[in-house]
């Protein structure tokens, strides 16, 4: 399957001046180990493939006492080949098995930076935040890694010529017509559906979309795993459990009115510095996604967020529409009801963080919310999110009459346009991945 950060694997590999060990960060399933095994295959003439859950003497040999060199020159011959040798990449998977060798990446970069390494593994994010061992610090290069968004799953579904037409209906800001527009929504409901783990895509499109036949098993057995790693790189069984109730209450925390994380939906009694380690976790594994509030939108943002108050979202669309457990039937014929704004909102906070966006809202009162914030080439941008046609945007108008962009967004079921009186630029949910930091 084409995936987007491939590119990204290729500039690092075409970089011969500021060479450094690369480490995958990513949700469990969302196709890292496939994407690299891909990458180093077509792109380099020699490629050795290491695992840490298989090949516990490179742990204990990074365990050891022996110094750098002497690790090093172990490490060949383990390998039993010269990683040195032109033209060839060493992928070390599960890598958070040894918190030795991730410390070493640093000697890897100042001693030997002609040896081209990639690492990743489960949990990896969680295991850095928590390790006893010191990180690397500006010796690795990192890259985070998400479930394929709409782009990939349209290029998965044979529709290049889809994809081709949204990003020119984008760029010309021009409709597409009624039956492309119908054709493209019915696809977004149908993403809704699989979400973006490659194994759940892969699935769909070999039943050639034939959606009685789809494995809806997939999902589970996913959702499964991740429970079951709750229970990994924790203090000790509470933490396990505060980890899971906090995962289990964020479809009802995402439809709460007061549009921020609640602790009290855990618990009546519950404090912030219960689960402060909880939501830290589930962060660092990535299967969740931080929004902060940002008290004053102006630049730069980071600057005027309230740690106090946040949003999370589901790292995958598909996983959100597993744990609600609704009908594939339903999610076809758009019969979603309260929570269709929630999946839309979700969605469209899972494309905006592919694309690189860091995620922040703002809210006035309870007179307005936008919920989105973003920052690129005119500035900070206000998105809002409506999962229907009817698309009033009271909160944008509050917005702009406050703060004047110079221009807004509103995100919604209806095709492209421009309100050039309100600046208000329209774009369909299906477009969303078509949003970067350039436009």
């Amino acid at each position: 399957m084409w995936r987007k950060i491939y590119n990204n694997l290729l500039d690092w590999k075409n970089n011969n001046i500021n060479i450094k060990p690369l480490m995958l960060l990513g949700v469990r399933q969302s196709g890292k180990t496939y994407i690299i095994n891909k990458f180093c295959e077509n792109e380099f003439e020699n490629y050795i493939y290491v695992n840490l859950f298989e090949q516990d003497n490179i742990v204990s040999l990074y365990n050891s006492n022996l110094t750098s060199d002497e690790k090093f020159l172990q490490l060949k011959v383990l390998l039993n080949f010269d990683i040195e040798k032109e033209n060839t990449v060493l992928f070390i998977d599960e890598i958070q098995e040894s918190e030795k060798l991730i410390s070493e990446l640093k000697y890897f970069c100042e001693k030997h930076n002609n040896v081209r390494i990639i690492c990743a593994g489960s949990l990896l994010g969680v295991k850095l935040k928590r390790s006893k061992s010191s990180f690397p610090v500006g010796k690795v290069k990192m890259i985070n890694m998400y479930p394929m968004d709409f782009e990939e799953f349209l290029m998965a579904m044979g529709e290049e010529l889809l994809i081709s037409a949204i990003k020119d209906a984008y760029t010309k800001n021009k409709k597409l017509s009624t039956s492309v527009h119908e054709k493209a929504m019915n696809l977004y409901r149908v993403y809704l559906i699989t979400g973006g783990m490659p194994e759940s895509i892969n699935n769909m499109v070999l039943v050639n979309s034939d959606y009685i036949k789809y494995d809806i098993t997939i999902l589970d057995n996913i959702l499964n795993s991740y429970f079951n790693d709750m229970n990994k790189y924790v203090t000790n069984d509470n933490e396990a459990l505060k980890i899971n109730k906090v995962y289990k209450s964020l479809p009802t925390q995402l439809a709460n009115n007061s549009r921020k994380f609640q602790y009290s939906k855990l618990d009546k009694k519950a404090r912030a510095r219960e689960y402060e380690t909880s939501i830290d976790w589930l962060c660092a594994s990535n299967i969740v996604m931080k929004s902060r509030f940002i008290k004053l939108p102006e630049i730069p943002l980071e600057g005027f967020v309230d740690d106090e108050i946040f949003k999370l979202y589901l790292s995958d669309i598909g996983i959100l529409s597993n744990i609600l457990k609704i009908s594939i039937q339903d999610i076809l014929t758009d019969n979603i009801s309260l929570y269709k704004g929630v999946i839309a909102e979700n969605y469209v906070a899972n494309a905006l963080k592919s694309n690189g966006f860091d995620l922040y809202y703002w809210k006035y009162n309870d007179t307005a919310e936008i919920d989105f914030l973003i920052y690129n080439k005119d500035g900070i941008i206000p998105i809002e999110v409506k999962a229907n046609n009817n698309t009033k945007s009271k909160s944008l108008k509050i917005y702009c009459d406050k703060f004047k962009p110079k221009y807004s967004i509103k995100i919604s079921a209806n095709e492209f346009g421009y309100d050039a009186k309100n600046k208000i630029k329209s774009i369909p949910l299906y477009a969303v991945f078509c949003i970067n930091k350039d436009n």
